[in-house]
């Protein structure tokens, strides 16, 4: 690959960016900043953050496969600055994702931030772990309520983020639960202000 980016963008991509407008664009960013290929200080942030993502497999015969992983915010764990991995929690025990990475080891992630429309893609290559139960206890969130069976290690190849165009604005429930709870108190504080200045 000449660009980071090239691990998307294959010559049929670039083509067809040539055809429809883009490919001048898509050049610039390639020679100016272009994808990175390491953790940055701001990835590592927003991965702290998430509590869910989506990892995208292929078998031996190029089927596509995407699981969704979740878990306490930042369980996808930051190893150094080529690595991310996770503790691999028992579901429903179909081994899809196991089975595609036993027989190709590339693997996507995808991570969406609906709150503040932001959406961060990871390509690479994934390997599961198993029997390494030092590795799944430095991985497991503490006091989480799940059993992990292994671990999956993933090494990056590039990465980049979205703007935000077509990104519905959702928020979690947590956190309008928090905020409604921040209100409550509040409006009752205002009520019980009222009600001694009244007396």
């Amino acid at each position: 690959m000449t660009y980071a980016s090239d691990i998307a963008f294959t010559p049929k991509v670039k083509e067809f960016q040539e055809k429809r407008g883009s490919r001048a664009a898509y050049a610039r960013m390639e020679s100016e900043r272009g994808w990175k290929t390491s953790v940055t200080p701001d990835l590592a942030a927003f991965l702290g953050e998430r509590d869910s993502f989506y990892l995208a497999t292929t078998n031996g015969e190029g089927q596509p496969y995407i699981q969704h992983r979740g878990g306490p915010k930042g369980f996808l764990r930051v190893l150094d600055e080529r690595t991310l991995a996770f503790a691999d929690y028992r579901g429903n025990r179909q081994y899809i994702t196991t089975g595609n990475l036993s027989e190709n080891p590339r693997a996507f992630i995808f991570l969406m931030d609906y709150a503040n429309r932001g959406r961060v893609k990871i390509w690479g290559e994934a390997r599961v772990v198993e029997n390494d139960p030092a590795l799944v206890k430095q991985l497991f969130p503490e006091g989480y309520r799940a059993q992990a069976e292994q671990a999956i290690v993933f090494t990056i190849t590039a990465w980049d983020g979205n703007c935000p165009s077509h990104i519905p604005q959702k928020i979690d429930a947590a956190d309008v639960a928090a905020a409604l709870e921040a209100r409550d108190q509040r409006i009752a504080a205002l009520e019980a202000e009222v009600a001694r200045l009244k007396a």
